[in-house]
């Protein structure tokens, strides 16, 4: 079958093509510029618990060298601090905790946000997909011409590398002026300028090492509304100051003078500091009206814009890509399912509906000011709360998202149990050990193409494996896994959150959790694991493995096709 086509090279694209490569998918990467990124240390973004996992696990494990995981949160206003949130692994986390020889999560604590410089985690993806022999990289490389027909999909790439590209399928992952978008003629509506954001990155030493901090009604002149300081490594810290929606004209000059009043507001006088970069973002809401057409899909900022009160954009794109991945890899290797393919718009398109829905109706509430507001009690606290679940990952405006209505999901049936992760939530990061004795968190098993059953068995850590193995409801369970529709792997692990022993737990490729079972139930299983892949397969197809003797990627002819064009004498050309 012909690769998958990704149209653009940004940490979406990027993502996608690991994604499907660790499930033996080849891919095609067309990037539109020269394939380096100009260092802009501004420009930086926030990834969350489960999508800096998800880098990591396609071979970016190196990110918290060039990145860093704030150690907490502090919320200020004029000159009261309002609330200090310690966060599980920060940098003084990893210091002083003792929380077991797991590193389980503490209980009711938040995880860290890792922050990094956008071109340090492309320099990462890149670095990882020159490894990768089932993904070819092609610079310079802007589509013109999208044809689609009922076995794939052909696209031109103009000048100077003018070429025809055959595919299974495209994903358009070319940013917010997506040509493959306007190609598909798919409507983006939304709404413009949302927030602006005067933005600069400088090394200094502030009063809170490794904490972020977000200062509302700053007590100086030119604080405006807001500001924060998000660190960085080596003593960097992005400085943001919200703008007003007048479309105020940021000067050098002005900007300096925020930066001075800023530090020394914080400081007590103006301290030493190094001013690195400068720039002035504005953040726009839009939302495509369709994320599929047929064989070709959008994600991240083609298919989605959104920024405002901490939300992040570039975490609902790897989110997308995450999504998707194993549905294309079902597909290119089963045959058309197209149920599958479909949820991929219905689960992320409303997500990402919900995360805006949620901005918009706060940002009245939060960027009106005045009036009866002010004068209601805790209503500063309640506004703050808001202001950080964007930015920690909480709530309507930062949790990850929850799959609970998604086309996947199994029919209620009586052998279903209640755990702590309720069905279509992302599941927790537990322990796990594999029946040849292997054992591993629960994250470093998802993203290789195939759903999971996790036995909650208590004790057998302990127990040698030859025993456990035989033992118990293990025999019975084997079985009805071997039974389920395609490749399932079986694990178990000690215990789960608001789990009983014996709880059986299917969880799809993504890490979402299909239904929890009170015990063996191979008929209810089987059910469930069917729905979650969009009905039962029609055929199996071998994952590609790399060649012997091809070149430095190990990829050879057959596994990279290129269309070639055979040009008539009436002027038509056939694709072949």
């Amino acid at each position: 079958m012909d690769p998958v086509i990704v149209v653009g090279a940004g940490p979406v694209g990027l993502t996608l093509s690991l994604a499907l490569a660790a499930q033996g998918v080849p891919s095609v990467v067309l990037d539109e510029g020269p394939g380096t990124e100009e260092p802009r240390p501004a420009r930086t973004v926030v990834l969350r618990e489960d999508t800096a996992g998800l880098v990591g696990r396609l071979g970016c494990r190196e990110l918290d060298r060039v990145g860093l995981r704030w150690a907490g949160w502090r919320s200020m206003r004029r000159k009261q601090l309002v609330r200090n949130v310690p966060l599980v692994g920060g940098r003084r986390d990893e210091e002083g905790r003792e929380d077991g020889e797991g590193g389980d999560p503490l209980p009711g604590l938040l995880p860290a946000p890792l922050h990094v410089p956008q071109h340090a985690l492309s320099a990462a993806l890149r670095a990882a997909v020159d490894k990768a022999p089932l993904i070819r990289l092609v610079p310079m490389s802007r589509i013109d011409t999208l044809e689609q027909d009922p076995d794939g999909i052909t696209v031109h790439t103009r000048e100077p590398g003018s070429t025809w590209w055959r595919g299974s399928y495209l994903v358009g992952c070319d940013g917010a002026r997506s040509t493959v978008r306007k190609l598909l003629d798919i409507r983006f509506p939304g709404r413009t300028a949302v927030e602006r954001h005067a933005v600069a990155a400088l090394r200094a030493e502030l009063p809170w090492p490794d904490e972020a901090v977000l200062h509302r009604q700053p007590p100086w002149r030119t604080g405006g509304a807001e500001v924060s300081a998000r660190p960085l490594p080596d003593g960097v810290w992005r400085l943001d100051w919200l703008l007003p929606a007048g479309g105020e004209l940021v000067t050098p000059e002005a900007l300096i003078a925020r930066i001075r009043d800023t530090l020394a507001g914080w400081c007590g006088e103006t301290p030493a500091y190094e001013l690195l970069d400068t720039g002035v973002h504005t953040l726009h809401h839009r939302l495509a009206r369709r994320w599929r057409k047929q064989r070709a899909f959008l994600a991240g900022d083609a298919a989605h814009l959104l920024g405002a009160l901490g939300t992040q954009g570039l975490d609902e794109g790897l989110r997308d890509a995450e999504n998707l991945a194993w549905k294309l890899a079902h597909a290119w290797h089963h045959g058309p399912a197209e149920q599958l393919l479909d949820s991929y718009q219905a689960e992320r398109r409303a997500a990402v509906a919900s995360r805006l829905r949620a901005a918009d109706q706060s940002l009245p509430i939060l960027r009106g000011g005045g009036g009866l507001r002010t004068l209601v009690p805790g209503a500063v606290r309640g506004h703050d709360t808001l202001l950080a679940d964007g930015h920690l990952g909480c709530g309507a405006l930062g949790a990850p998202p929850s799959y609970s209505h998604s086309p996947l999901s199994p029919p209620h049936a009586e052998a279903h149990t209640a755990v702590g992760t309720p069905p279509g939530a992302p599941v927790a990061d537990v322990t796990v050990t594999a029946p040849d004795g292997t054992t591993t968190r629960l994250r470093e098993r998802l993203g290789q193409g195939h759903p999971l059953v996790i036995l909650v068995a208590p004790g057998t850590g302990v127990w040698d494996r030859r025993h456990w193995r035989t033992a118990g409801v293990m025999p019975r369970l084997t079985d009805a896994v071997a039974a389920l529709p395609g490749t399932t792997e079986l694990l178990v692990t000690e215990n789960y959150p608001g789990a009983s022993a014996h709880t059986v737990l299917l969880v799809r490729p993504d890490g979402h959790l299909v239904a929890a079972f009170g015990g063996v139930r191979p008929a209810e299983l089987f059910t469930a694991a069917q729905a979650a892949l969009g009905g039962a397969p029609r055929g199996a197809r071998e994952p590609v493995e790399p060649e012997d003797g091809g070149d430095e990627r190990g990829a050879g002819r057959e596994q990279r096709p290129q269309a070639r064009a055979r040009v008539h004498a009436d002027g038509t050309a056939t694709i072949t």
